[in-house]
């Protein structure tokens, strides 16, 4: 008589994980939203990001995203591809010229489990300095659960540590930058700005109800997760964000769904950084028009747009 052996089958679950911090330029491994890349063909590739549902700073509130987390991603996703697509070197330097976005308010909803994002990433305009990638732009459709979340460009510059170092002048020591950095200004308050915590508030008051000094803080745990030369991108995004909650903050909670940023210069620790904004239009619905320009000795290092939509 023949007897059959019943046996369990392991079937191995497929396993995700986030990237390499490194690949991110981050310390933390909370701070890395990326999960994995595959190049489709020449030039083009796919990356994958997960959101969590509540983050620290990136907060989610009225039940939506925060557009600054599809931002933080963007920029993740320009490192990862840079280093490993494009074989970039740790030690290059990354700096962006230009960021835009546009994003869907309804695909920010919050769910009860954390978002899966696919970005659809297109390189172009690249310039190669011998056999590697000195500048280049990056266009991204993001995706959630097959809807469009976002389109987004990225251009942005890659340079060696020599070539850094020159356009530094000297300042690209990031652990002496930061550590001189001059004490934070106290903030404007809070409901101003929409945030909830002073020590997320990157503005402080100046005379004019249009007008805030910087406030660059470099023991915060998000926006300086590691030791940088200069103030990072996404704290001056934040800025744009807060300026124009201030400008308007009785007007109820509003999201930037859309911004369109040139980055002229690097904002440096020691000298003030005036934020200036106005509104550019209103329109039905609470929908606005933002403007915000920063200046630094004299100088504009970066002008901004951004567009307000009621949550």
């Amino acid at each position: 008589m023949l007897i059959t052996e019943e046996r369990s089958v392991s079937v191995r679950p497929a396993l995700t994980t986030t990237v390499a911090r490194e690949y991110v330029h981050r310390a933390a491994f909370s701070e890395v939203f990326l999960t994995g890349w595959n190049k489709v063909e020449k030039d083009t590739f796919t990356v994958t990001a997960q959101w969590p549902r509540s983050h620290s700073f990136y907060t989610t509130e009225h039940g939506v995203h925060d557009p600054l987390l599809l931002c933080e991603t963007l920029r993740q996703s320009g490192l990862l591809l840079s280093h490993t697509a494009y074989e970039i070197p740790f030690g290059y330097q990354i700096s962006w010229s230009r960021l835009q976005y546009a994003a869907n308010a309804q695909a920010l909803r919050a769910q009860n489990t954390p978002a899966e994002i696919e970005l659809h990433v297109a390189c172009t305009d690249i310039r190669y300095h011998r056999s590697l990638a000195a500048s280049m732009t990056m266009h991204i459709e993001a995706v959630r659960d097959g809807s469009l979340l976002s389109v987004a460009t990225i251009a942005f510059g890659l340079h060696s540590p020599r070539v850094y170092e020159r356009l530094r002048s000297g300042r690209c020591d990031a652990a002496l930058m930061s550590a001189e950095a001059p004490t934070p200004v106290p903030p404007v308050a809070g409901e101003l700005t929409g945030r909830l915590r002073p020590q997320d508030v990157v503005l402080s008051p100046t005379a004019e109800d249009w007008r805030w000094q910087l406030r660059v803080d470099t023991t915060h745990p998000v926006l300086f997760d590691h030791p940088v030369d200069h103030v990072p991108g996404m704290l001056l995004l934040e800025g744009v964000r807060q300026a124009a909650h201030a400008l308007e903050p009785s007007g109820g909670a509003t999201i930037p769904t859309a911004m369109d940023v040139s980055f002229r210069r690097y904002v440096e620790f020691d000298e003030p950084c005036w934020i200036e904004a106005e509104t550019e239009s209103k329109a039905s619905g609470g929908h606005r028009s933002v403007r915000v320009n920063a200046l630094q000795r004299g100088s504009f290092v970066f002008t901004a747009t951004a567009e307000m939509t009621p949550v």
